[in-house]
């Protein structure tokens, strides 16, 4: 399944980052307004147009460049290298979840335990299907993310 690569060794689903769904649409729709204003032929008077035009040409590259998998985005996380030197998959298919790193970053995101569960059950190529139904109705995490939250980085 070519989506997933997108399910992250905690088992979120990158799909539903905003930095991956929701902010590279947006970059594109200010720049598309930037160039049909004329930006990219009077911005460099602005002080650090360039700078900026280049910051946002890679957030809207960032659609195809994001992922847990590919080492592209977030931050440093222990939990990746434990799902990788454990050999699963993905962390809810692990015989010891959810364990503590899985349980700090579960306080930020609500539905990260339910949705184990249902992978489980579903199998992650259904799973799969779901999230990209998740995000074709415009949900992100950030909706619904709490914080404070761990991800442990060792």
């Amino acid at each position: 399944m070519e989506k997933k690569e997108l399910v992250t060794y905690c088992g979120l689903y990158c799909g539903l980052c905003s930095q991956l769904n929701r902010v590279p649409r947006q970059a594109r729709a200010l720049q598309e307004t930037m160039k049909k204003d004329g930006w990219e032929s009077f911005g460099h008077y602005q002080k650090d147009f360039d700078q900026f035009w280049v910051f946002l040409e890679r957030v809207v590259e960032s659609e195809t460049r994001c992922g847990c998998r590919k080492d592209t985005c977030g931050p440093p996380c222990g939990i990746k290298k434990c799902a990788r030197e454990s050999g699963v998959e993905t962390c809810p298919f692990c015989a010891k979840y959810p364990c503590e790193r899985i349980l700090g970053i579960a306080k930020g995101y609500p539905t990260m335990l339910a949705d184990a569960k249902r992978m489980k059950d579903k199998g992650i190529d259904v799973w799969v299907q779901e999230q990209e139904e998740r995000r074709k109705t415009g949900f992100a995490y950030v909706d619904i993310r709490c914080y404070p939250y761990e991800v442990a980085d060792k």
